[in-house]
């Protein structure tokens, strides 16, 4: 935990009240009915020149080092993240969370880490978050305290305030990754060995039913973008998530995305609305990003009519508990199902269960792949094909522990087969599975 001096943090906060006040002075000098009617890069240097000149008037005046820091600083202000920019420029960075103006947390290589980064006061925060809110179309104030939205580059948000945030305005940010984790990249990181990334693409190939399960930023959504780019380039493909992550490469793609109610509560469309409706758009598989409630019935519906290879998440601490959720949310449908029908509904619309996790460590590994063989006399028959041993922590601080083939054939390789795709000899032989290193997926 980082730890500063009171001279330090006096002289931080002073630094950022300083910009809040200069920024205000920005704002009031500009004349709008001007600065709309010119181009973006000219505003963007009148902008610069008008912070610049401010920085250099007396009483400012300041040293021409952190002058440059202050007019870098009340930019980001206007166009960026403000104190929080430079967090949002490293690509290693996935999480973004602000407890508090004097208290920032950042998710690096899947570990928390406390960041020199601070704001002047509760107020510059709360201004911060009420741009960044408007700028994807939404708001937050006392009436609506609490929002969930997706910033332009594609990062979710969620900022919760006084009232509701007893320690000052809260603000979480999932970063977006512009450049997707491939399952090279997955099997080299030690995410899954070689065997189960080839069974996993084979399976989506052979039009298998697949779900994803895990904790919050496990990497189901990575493995669920990986697994899409062995969809055959012929088939039409239709996503609906709650807030769009999914980076298909195929040509016809039709994304789909919910959308929230208004001030009024009226307008919100669910991903149930969403899925009912993409199921007259000729799809060849659906791909739900998570499932949260009712929308799981029509998602098996449609596994269980026609559209074999069609993918989902849901959030599970373990396989079974996957399977549990899914009972829970067919429940919150609304239909009365007995819990019988449920399970065989399952059983039959489902065919593959991959769980992944986030190690105490911060790594990601798929712990279990394994087969819904089928529901019988009141019981999942689920059998592991592959899993993952955690023996330990090593005294660099990662996770030592290895992947192994159960031995059981899959029911499922009969159907690969038939299709004429053939897996390799062995693959599927009780033991140790190949250790991380260089990949090359048959896409």
């Amino acid at each position: 935990m980082l730890v500063e001096t009171p001279e330090a943090v006096d002289t931080h906060q002073s630094f950022q009240q300083l910009k809040t006040r200069l920024h205000r002075q920005m704002v009031d000098a500009i004349d709008l009915s001007k600065a709309g009617q010119l181009e973006e890069a000219k505003l963007r240097q009148q902008l610069r020149s008008l912070a610049s000149h401010l920085c250099s008037m007396h009483p400012v005046a300041l040293p021409a080092a952190d002058r440059e820091r202050m007019v870098e600083e009340i930019m980001n202000e206007i166009y960026g993240f403000g104190p929080l920019e430079p967090l949002m420029r490293d690509p290693d960075i996935s999480d973004v969370l602000v407890n508090g103006a004097g208290s920032v947390f950042i998710e690096r290589n899947g570990r928390l880490e406390q960041t020199e980064v601070r704001f002047a006061n509760d107020e510059h925060l709360l201004m911060c978050i009420q741009r960044l809110v408007g700028r994807a179309g939404r708001r937050i104030d006392e009436t609506c305290p609490m929002v969930d939205a997706k910033l332009p580059d594609g990062s979710r948000l969620n900022a919760v305030i006084p009232p509701l945030a007893l320690k000052g305005p809260t603000l979480s940010i999932r970063r977006f990754k512009s450049k997707a984790l491939l399952f090279e990249d997955m099997v080299r990181l030690g995410t899954l060995a070689p065997q189960m990334a080839d069974f996993l693409s084979t399976a989506v190939r052979c039009r298998l039913n697949v779900l994803l399960s895990g904790g919050t930023g496990a990497g189901k959504t990575t493995m669920l973008n990986n697994l899409s780019r062995f969809i055959p380039a012929t088939e039409r493909v239709i996503t609906i998530e709650q807030t769009a992550e999914l980076q298909l490469q195929q040509k016809d793609v039709v994304a789909l995305e919910t959308r929230p109610p208004n001030v009024e509560g009226q307008g919100e469309i669910t991903q149930r609305d969403l899925l009912r409706n993409s199921l007259r758009m000729r799809p060849d598989r659906i791909i739900v990003g998570e499932c949260r409630g009712g929308e799981v019935l029509d998602m098996l519906q449609a596994m269980n009519t026609g559209h074999d290879g069609s993918m989902s998440t849901v959030h599970a601490n373990d396989t079974r508990d996957a399977l549990d959720r899914l009972e829970m949310m067919i429940a919150l449908s609304g239909v009365d199902l007995p819990m019988n029908m449920a399970r065989s509904y399952i059983a039959t619309a489902v065919q593959i269960l991959v769980h992944i996790s986030r190690l105490s460590t911060g790594e990601r590994k798929v712990l279990r792949i394994s087969e819904l063989v089928c529901y019988q006399d009141g019981n999942y028959q689920v059998e592991d094909i592959f899993v993952y041993r955690l023996t330990g922590v090593n005294r660099e601080g990662h996770a030592t522990g290895q992947f192994y083939a159960t031995g059981y054939e899959p029911r499922v390789l009969r159907r690969m087969t038939a299709i004429g795709f053939e897996l390799p000899r062995g693959l599927f032989e009780a033991g140790e599975l190949s250790a991380a290193g260089e990949y090359q997926s048959k896409v």
